[in-house]
């Protein structure tokens, strides 16, 4: 009687580490499946299409409402754009475009951190007036950037 109760408890044990080890390995295929690093790129590119979308919105609201003069700092070389209330010496200060939240309320600033006084965002005017911003820290091989 001993021998059959004791072979009956090691084929529980055994059938429990079976299911254990199936489950393990169906979270496993999940988890790869799912791939939550890129799942997280995806969601940080998709916010800096919006804000790169939402900077250029507001240079042309100020735009329309200032007889068709762009903002007087941005140049014809591609620099990042100066992050609201930062030191502006070497970036493109939009505040003008921030001033009272006329145009917008605050500069966006790239998901994964902006450096010390920029956002992330650079922008450039091209020989015939046409504004490009662009996100150069856009993950996953993406090239995002907006002209118009």
């Amino acid at each position: 009687m001993k021998e059959k109760r004791s072979l009956k408890i090691l084929f529980t044990f055994l059938e429990v580490l079976f299911i254990v080890g199936a489950l393990v390995a169906l979270i496993g295929i999940v988890i790869f499946a799912i791939n939550p690093e890129e799942q997280l790129a995806d969601t940080r590119n998709t916010q800096r299409v919006s804000d790169v979308n939402t900077i250029i919105n507001a240079v042309y609201r100020y735009a329309i409402e200032h007889n068709g003069s762009l903002p007087l700092n941005i140049t014809t070389t591609q620099t990042e754009i100066c992050a609201t209330g930062g030191d502006c010496t070497d970036l493109v200060d939009l505040s003008v475009l921030t001033d009272n939240g006329t145009y917008i309320v605050g500069i966006p600033a790239d998901p994964t951190g902006a450096t010390t006084d920029g956002v992330g965002y650079e922008i450039i005017k091209d020989a015939n007036g046409r504004i490009t911003v662009t996100a150069p820290d856009a993950e996953e091989s993406a090239s995002i950037s907006v002209t118009r």
